[in-house]
């Protein structure tokens, strides 16, 4: 069994900056993505930046230059650097592992933007 714990989530105004962050426990294996959503009320769960074991990443538009998705595969952990945060990244971000076909998922961490 997998499980991915997440971490760093808060209350932060515009312009500030967090880090999340999830550490995977269990049989991994391998080739392997991680990634991070986020579903704002009433919206639909959407990716916000994926990276795979070999380093290579992705980013949804509305984050490109602002967010960065790392991982150190030594630790089965990555990590998303958010700055320049705006009120509409208020959200319940969800960090997710896709392995061998199958994806697991963390319980989530509120992320709020507000003055």
């Amino acid at each position: 069994q997998v499980q991915l714990v997440e971490s760093g989530g808060g209350l932060v105004q515009p312009g500030g900056s967090l880090r999340l962050s999830c550490a995977a426990s269990g049989s991994i294996f391998g080739i392997n993505t991680m990634d991070w959503h986020r579903q704002a009320p009433g919206k639909q769960r959407e990716l916000v930046a994926g990276i795979t074991t070999g380093g290579s990443t992705t980013y949804a538009n509305s984050v490109k230059g602002r967010f960065t998705i790392s991982r150190d595969n030594a630790k089965n952990t990555v990590y998303l650097q958010m700055n320049s945060l705006k009120p509409e990244d208020t959200a319940v971000y969800y960090c997710r592992l896709y392995m061998l076909g199958k994806s697991t998922w963390g319980q989530g961490t509120q992320v709020t933007v507000s003055s």
